[in-house]
């Protein structure tokens, strides 16, 4: 028991100094990564390049250029959608704990697989695609459609009347019952004028049955 009590007062002891001689060896290793990463041919900073070490990482800004923390000994992978891979390695034996990079990455080109565009086995089948296809009227097309005779017709007859049209109606019947106040109206039978009216009302097909 008392030996116990003497290996445990020991570990007590030297704890402290076991985890301040890791916490230094940490920090040690711990280094600043500055760098700028460029075109290989025209040194031009590139922007938005992935920047990874272990997982983790960040990107170039405008100018290319980057900073993240990183130990030493790691590898560093730089990425981006039009540039090659490219890879880094952080010295193990670095002195401080700064370190500065510049990375060239050359563009990389891919090369798609060759497209042969053919016409139709035949001429028969060219026809046949060629009067069935189905081609969409275009805006002037359609514009001629609305503005039809026959669409303004049947416009006219289905739709409602709008304020403009519905008040004025209202005051000619005010001012036609306001006129006859008093007295019988006359009756438009033997009028010409109504008529006339009357049969174009008529050709028009205002009083055809709406549904």
């Amino acid at each position: 028991m008392k030996k116990l009590l003497h290996c445990t007062l020991f570990f007590f002891l030297l704890a402290p100094f076991a985890a301040k001689a890791q916490f230094e060896s940490l920090r040690d290793s711990v280094v600043q990564l500055y760098g700028i990463v460029m075109t290989h041919d025209s040194l031009k900073g590139i922007p938005d390049v992935n920047v990874m070490v272990n997982g983790r990482g960040t990107r170039t800004n405008a100018q290319g250029v980057f900073s993240i923390v990183v130990l030493k000994g790691d590898m560093v992978e730089f990425s981006h959608v039009a540039y090659r891979k490219e890879f880094d390695k952080i010295p193990a034996d670095l002195e401080g704990n700064q370190y500065n990079m510049v990375k060239l990455m050359a563009i990389d080109t891919v090369y798609l697989p060759t497209a042969i565009i053919k016409a139709r086995p035949t001429r028969e089948q060219f026809e046949r695609d060629f009067v069935n296809t189905d081609v969409p009227d275009d805006g002037i097309e359609i514009a001629r459609q609305n503005t039809s005779e026959a669409k303004r017709r049947a416009l006219m007859r289905s739709l409602p009347r709008d304020g403009t049209e519905a008040a004025n109606y209202t005051l000619n019947k005010n001012a036609q019952s306001y006129y006859y106040y008093g007295q019988t109206p006359p009756m438009n039978i033997l009028n010409p004028f109504a008529w006339n009216e009357f049969i174009k009302a008529w050709k028009r097909g205002d009083f055809k049955r709406k549904d």
